[in-house]
């Protein structure tokens, strides 16, 4: 048989995939489990949208639509992103994707060509190094540390940059570190995009999701328009994971690029679903955001108590805990697995996050499993 794709074969399957599977097999087997590696909301999604979707069925809006989105959809996000983000765009500058996913994937096959070089600041999500060679590209990483707030040097980033590099690739606030970039941070980012020529492609995904500094985007700064692409979703704000809506806004020409590899992938996001994020535009979901300030406080609180090494999350629903002094020469992974089956309590390794020791602790979850998750960990650990 011929080989299989060797961009393909020189990806590992995602870690974080690998735990969640298996302790909500343990769980779905009987075993008392309290889960907080989920990368999601543990809202349901909000009644208004949810009938929006109804209607939407029950009109037959069942069709095709334009591979970059509903018009109305699209001009809906642009009021979004003037209003919130201080950016603007016309609906052709628009692409809904399905899920912030795709909308990087498209991103990242608009702008890159083989062996081009794509900087990152690790810890970082699992899926950027992927996408990045997917496309036969090189992930180039920027390591970033908890004294310093996991926020990037101008003198790592600058050293890091060579002929090849094409893009800066960020997310503020951050998975999994729960940092977000000030103003300080993203005019440095800025001025080194600027100096080298360098396109910024910046997730956003948990932009409702800040608790001690503003959210700020980086295409808002002077210069920056013509060099950023945003992406952002519908799925961490709206509770709406599953509903797979996300999108990406860019200058015309690579909007242009990014729709044409949609129009030959999964053309258009489903049609009802659509019609669900138009509605979450207009609907109020800061009981969401204040509800997840009181659980990070309280597993801040807990983790302090407890005495555990950890980074006190500005944003997004994760905090990281360094858990290297427990390890006695175990991998991570390793010692996940023992938590899982002997604790009762399941974690995410962030080494595949570039974070070799730490774990990645989700507070998408309620206060009473905040509090019985740490008592477990403490207990076991402690």
């Amino acid at each position: 048989m011929r080989k299989l794709s060797k961009s393909v074969e020189s990806v590992e399957s995602s870690l974080t995939l690998r735990i969640d599977s298996k302790a909500k097999a343990l769980k779905k087997a009987g075993r008392d489990m309290v889960l907080f590696t989920a990368g999601e909301p543990d809202f349901n999604t909000p009644e208004a949208v949810k009938k929006a979707a109804v209607e939407a069925i029950n009109a037959n809006f069942t069709k095709y639509t334009k591979s970059s989105g509903i018009v109305e959809l699209r001009e809906g996000i642009c009021e979004k992103l003037k209003k919130d983000n201080g950016i603007s765009y016309s609906p052709d500058e628009i692409v809904v994707s399905n899920g912030g996913k795709q909308a990087l994937y498209n991103t990242l096959g608009a702008i890159l060509n083989p062996n081009d070089e794509v900087i990152l600041f690790t810890p970082a999500w699992v899926s950027y190094s992927p996408q990045i060679r997917f496309w036969k590209a090189k992930p180039v990483e920027v390591e970033t540390f908890p004294e310093n707030g996991y926020l990037p040097e101008k003198s790592a980033l600058e050293g890091a940059i060579t002929d090849s590099t094409k893009a800066i690739l960020f997310n503020s606030p951050n998975n999994p570190t729960g940092t977000v970039y000030d103003m300080k941070t993203l005019e440095m980012i800025a001025e080194v995009a600027k100096k080298y020529d360098l396109y910024v492609v910046t997730d956003e995904v948990y932009e409702k999701m800040v608790y001690d500094v503003p959210h700020i985007s980086i295409a808002s700064i002077e210069g920056m328009h013509e060099r950023t692409i945003t992406v952002n979703g519908f799925s961490k704000s709206h509770a709406m994971t599953g509903w797979r809506v996300g999108y990406s806004a860019a200058p015309l020409e690579i909007s242009k690029q990014i729709s044409k590899i949609q129009s030959h992938t999964t053309s258009n996001v489903n049609s009802i679903a659509q019609m669900a994020a138009l509605k979450a535009l207009t609907v109020d979901t800061t009981y969401m955001m204040d509800e997840y300030r009181k659980r990070r406080d309280l597993i801040s609180d807990l983790l302090s108590k407890a005495h555990f090494k950890f980074f006190k999350p500005k944003g997004a629903f994760y905090v990281m805990v360094d858990l290297n002094e427990f390890l006695e020469g175990r991998k991570t992974e390793d010692l996940c697995v023992e938590l899982m089956e002997k604790a009762g309590v399941a974690v995410i390794p962030a080494d595949g996050f570039g974070a070799k020791g730490f774990i990645r602790v989700s507070f998408a979850t309620s206060q009473e499993k905040i509090k019985l998750g740490i008592e477990r960990l403490t207990g076991y650990l402690k």
